[in-house]
């Protein structure tokens, strides 16, 4: 029972100290994740994971390990906010895999790139096609920005004379049933407004509502549960 004690302890104190970290090193950790940032993700788990079956590993060490590269990372992300020279040697340049509709097979080669994975990456982007391509940059995440020949790109609200208008965001009020007081506070919007805007779609409850969202100047949309769904809640 001991031993199992000791683990949950470790496990226990090493998930909040990954927690911990992550929200320290901010959210490039995921969306702008480069090599060398998923190597390091993978060294902060196995730095736990190694460590709850060495008995001669205690928690202190953990904290130690954990903490002393999480510093590591920092940084190397305060060096590269603070100094712009270093990005392209700690953090890699973009590559230009497409230029002027040509491909540049000296950076496909420098990338460890071949054709098929340039068309796979293309094709995300929806381009379906290398000739409608005009400029393409592999990203240092892996991704690539596309940038299409002016024949097959879409036409903007400016090509089409539209009229501008006020761009709005719509916000989540309820989820799930329930109302989502965090988006109300940041709108100055009440519930009370809410249950009057649910009443004029023929609602009178929140629980009767999966899913609904507020723009400003727009009627709230509303998408009730379906008929199964209210069973089964």
């Amino acid at each position: 029972m001991m031993e199992y004690g000791r683990i949950a302890v470790e496990l226990v104190i090493g998930f909040f100290s990954l927690f911990l970290i992550t929200q320290l090193l901010g959210k490039t950790q995921i969306t702008q994740i480069t090599p060398f940032d998923f190597i390091s993700a993978l060294v902060l788990g196995e730095l736990v994971g190694n460590a709850l079956y060495d008995d001669e590993i205690g928690v202190v060490k953990i904290l130690f390990a954990l903490g002393l590269w999480g510093l590591l990372i920092f940084l190397l992300e305060t060096i590269t906010q603070k100094w712009r020279k270093t990005r392209g040697i700690l953090e890699g340049r973009p590559s230009i895999v497409i230029h002027k509709g040509e491909i540049n097979k000296k950076e496909l080669k420098k990338s460890k790139l071949d054709i098929d994975q340039l068309r796979h990456l293309l094709r995300s982007k929806g381009a379906f096609s290398i000739q409608e391509v005009e400029y393409a940059l592999l990203e240092t995440d892996g991704t690539v920005s596309v940038l299409k020949k002016h024949p097959y790109t879409a036409p903007i609200n400016k090509d089409l004379n539209i009229p501008s208008s006020k761009v709005t965001l719509p916000i989540p009020i309820i989820s799930d049933g329930e109302i989502l007081t965090d988006n109300l506070d940041e709108f100055n919007l009440s519930e009370q407004w809410v249950l009057n805007e649910l009443k004029k779609t023929g609602y009178h409850t929140p629980q009767d509502i999966i899913y609904a969202e507020w723009e400003e100047g727009q009627p709230i949309y509303v998408m009730p549960y379906s008929k199964e769904d209210s069973t089964t809640n």
